[in-house]
Parts: structure tokens; C-alpha cells; sequence
């Protein structure tokens, strides 16, 4: 069996998801290829894999690396699974593009790389290479499954699942650890195996349901608990938005508050600038992430490639769904694929996050039915974002690009659409030749 990993610069996220694939008795002897377009990051990550490999796999895997274009098909010919885990642009300078030139114009985010102003143009630069992969693998590895964790998720999984004949499946973090995290952080008591239901689309899946092992629904306590909070004034909490999300519309998501101030038009307003501190929001945060993240890497460096590095498989999704698809063995998973009557009260081509049951036969989404009315409708706000941009790349026209950022909760609150479209063909010419070129 073959896995090739594209963005194996990405140390960190290939020893988790590599590490974990190792502590698998099922891929145990697979063989590993690292495909990256920077050399040094590459062989960071070669040595590390290796040395992972001799230190808890006594060195069953084959480990061999890929750089550049030319090589790309190499990688991935004859794969059975390709990890995707690529950042188009990297921090600099696209990421900074995505935040300071919005600034401009008066637009402030948190994260920019789901949603936004920010999300709508990782897409259009992720979503044409995206398209090369697609090509690749179609001529060498047609069958293989590829297991994304890029983000913009739901943009670059929708775009692969509706235009691409490769099969795909979108993986994020933040449904695994929604459901513990809020009662851990509420302090609330609960017994193993809890139960849940989680649908929605990717950063605003929605805890539909959650009870406690014999039963008891934990949602009363919750929501009692979680509008106390909100009511006591204090601002020092890192959770308010969504708990703000409990107290008006029912249900907690399943991403970050820090994400979700910027998946509306209710937090983040110019004119009203208070909210940012009653709600503990933390503007330009992915940057600052960024910055952190380059410094603890230089550091964090010697750790990875001198050899003395162990691993215990964690919570990501791959292995497991790797795992389950060469053992038949089903496991449950929340995946991101094209709604198709999935979720009654969302569009079919919208790519939507439900609970997925994986064996041999692959990634079988599970139906969800229809989400509470106020849900789904916030679920739209974004919805619309994300059919508009896919549309954007796969024509090239501006048009389209205006249009999505036009619609988007957080730009319209903000901007006017005279403002919009500067900004937008600003950061289009800003990017250069990151984009491809829009008529």
C-alpha cells in the first residue's frame, strides 16, 4: 500500500499523521512518499519520517521523497491514499496579502482562512493546484482516496468532489474534540461513551444532540451553564461567541470562537468596537499563530531530525480511515462531502460536514435530515460564499469573485459594494501571479 503525502514540509502535521499511520498494524509497511516544492522543509521532514520510522516501526515502511513539479507524478503514481496538507502561498506573502490589504479598507479578521474575505482567495490560489493534483492522479493513481485537510475545506473538498473524478474526503480537527472540550470547559460531569450528533457544514457543524452514557441530555445543563457565563459580564473567557451561539440560536459549533467572530455580521463591527472586548475576540490571530509557529519551528527544529523523536498515535482522522478501508473494519468519522440530500434543508452541491461510516467500500456519508431553521439559515450565509467562489475559480471570472465577497456575513456588514470590489481587485493585483489571471 502507498501513501504519498503533498505538503510534507509541513513537519508537524506529517508526523501526526504518519507517526499515526506507523502505530497501525494495517499500514505499518506502507510505503511513504513526502512530495514538497521546498527542499529544506522537505528534507526536515525525510529525516524525521525516517527516524520515525526506525524508532517505533523497526523500519517496515519504505520512506522516499519527491521535490518539485517535475516530480510530482512520481509521488503519487501508483498511491492508494494522498494526504493533502498544502498551504498555497504559505504566511509570506500570501497570508499577509489576505490580512493587511483588507485592512485597508477598513476590514478587520481573526483567522481569514475559512471564510472571509480571507477564505474566499486561499481558495481561488489553492483551488488551481488543487486542479494540477487532480490531473496527476488521474493518470497515475485514479482510484487512490485523497484525504484533505487544507483549508478553505469545504471550497477546496466541494471543488475536488463536484469537478475532479477523484474520490475525496474533507477532514477537520474540530469536530473529534467539540463535544468534550464544551463540558469540560463548562465543568459539567459526564460518563464515557457520551453520545452526539453533528451536522452542518465544516466550522459551523452544529451539536445537535449530546447525552451522557445512561442517557441523561446534557443540553439543558449546557445551555444553563453557558448563558450564566455570558450573563456574569465576564470578558475573559476565550468561548463567548459560541456560547453567545447557545444562548440565541440553541446550539454550540463545532470551531473556535476565535474562527466563528468572523463567520457573521454580529461580532466584528467598526462601528462598535466595545464587542471586541465583550466578547474576547482576537484580531489578526492567524498572523500572530504565524509568526509563533516560524519562531518554535527554529527551535522545535533539532528535535525532528536529530532521530531522538517518539510517537503515540493521536485523534487524526486519516490513519484511521486508512485503517478501515484495508481492514474492513467500520469506523465513524465527520466528513466533508457534497450534501445530495444529506441534509434536507441545504442546497445538494453545497459540501456539508456529516457523520461518515468508512470500510472497504470507502466513505459512506450517513443521512442527517433537516437542521433546525435558524441553523441552516446561518449555515447558508457561508453556503453561498462557497458555491460563488468555486464558481470564481472554475470560470476565471471576476464577476463571481465580487459576487462571493459581496454575500459573505462579515464583508457586507463592513463595506459597501463599491468598497467590496476595490478590495477585491486590489487583492487580486496584490497577489499576482499567485492567482491565475480573471477576466
Amino acid at each position: 500500500m502507498k501513501i504519498t503525502f503533498m505538503g510534507a514540509g509541513s513537519s508537524v502535521f506529517a508526523k501526526n499523521v504518519l507517526g499515526d499511520s506507523m502505530c497501525s498494524e494495517a499500514l505499518r509497511e506502507s510505503e511513504i512518499a513526502l512530495y514538497d516544492i521546498d527542499g529544506e522543509r522537505l528534507e526536515d521532514s525525510f529525516i524525521m519520517v525516517n527516524a520515525l520510522n526506525n524508532n517505533i516501526n523497526q523500519n517496515r515502511a519504505k520512506v522516499s521523497k519527491y521535490l518539485g513539479i517535475p516530480n510530482r507524478k512520481d509521488a503519487l503514481r501508483g498511491a492508494d491514499f494522498v494526504v493533502n496538507a498544502i498551504q498555497v502561498g504559505r504566511y509570506d506573502p500570501c497570508t499577509i496579502i489576505d490580512f493587511e490589504v483588507p485592512k485597508k479598507y477598513g476590514l478587520r479578521q481573526t483567522i481569514g482562512d475559512s471564510y472571509g474575505i480571507g477564505g474566499i482567495f486561499r481558495a481561488l490560489r489553492t483551488i488551481p493546484v488543487l486542479a494540477d493534483f487532480a490531473r496527476d492522479m488521474e493518470d497515475v493513481c485514479p482510484n487512490a482516496w485523497f484525504l484533505n485537510y487544507t483549508n478553505p475545506m469545504a471550497m477546496l473538498s466541494g471543488f475536488m468532489q463536484r469537478y475532479t473524478g477523484i474520490q475525496t474526503v474533507g477532514l477537520c480537527h474540530s469536530v473529534q474534540g467539540c463535544s468534550r472540550g464544551l463540558l469540560n470547559n463548562l465543568d459539567i460531569d459526564y460518563d464515557e461513551p457520551i453520545r452526539e450528533k453533528i451536522a452542518g457544514v465544516n466550522h459551523m457543524g452544529w451539536l445537535l444532540e449530546i447525552y451522557n452514557a445512561d442517557g441523561t441530555d446534557l443540553y439543558p445543563e449546557i445551555r444553563k451553564r453557558a448563558t450564566a457565563i455570558l450573563e456574569s459580564g465576564i470578558t475573559d473567557h476565550h468561548d463567548l461567541v459560541r456560547y453567545e451561539y447557545i444562548r440565541r440560536l440553541g446550539y454550540y459549533c463545532t470551531e473556535s470562537s476565535e474562527h466563528n467572530a468572523e463567520y457573521n455580521n454580529f461580532f466584528i463591527k467598526d462601528k462598535h468596537p466595545e464587542l471586541i472586548e465583550r466578547y474576547n475576540i482576537p484580531l489578526d490571530e492567524y498572523p500572530r499563530r504565524c509568526i509563533n509557529q516560524i519562531e518554535r519551528w527554529e527551535k522545535d527544529k533539532l528535535q525532528y531530525v536529530t532521530g531522538d523523536i517518539k510517537h503515540r498515535r493521536g485523534h487524526e482522522y486519516a490513519s484511521y480511515i486508512m485503517e478501515a478501508m484495508v481492514t474492513d473494519v467500520p469506523y465513524k468519522i465527520g466528513g466533508n462531502v457534497i450534501n445530495k440530500g444529506l441534509i434536507d434543508n441545504l442546497p445538494k452541491e453545497a459540501c456539508v460536514e456529516v457523520a461518515c461510516l468508512v470500510n472497504k467500500y470507502g466513505v459512506q456519508p450517513c443521512v442527517q435530515g433537516p437542521l433546525p431553521l435558524q441553523l441552516a439559515a446561518m449555515n447558508m450565509t457561508n453556503i453561498n460564499v462557497q458555491l460563488l467562489t468555486i464558481e470564481a475559480a472554475v470560470t476565471l471570472k471576476k464577476e463571481h469573485i465580487y459576487q462571493a465577497a459581496m454575500l459573505d456575513p462579515h464583508v457586507s456588514s463592513e463595506l459597501t459594494i463599491d468598497e467590496t470590489v476595490a478590495m477585491c481587485d486590489d487583492l487580486i493585483a496584490t497577489h499576482g501571479d499567485w492567482l491565475p489571471e480573471y477576466h
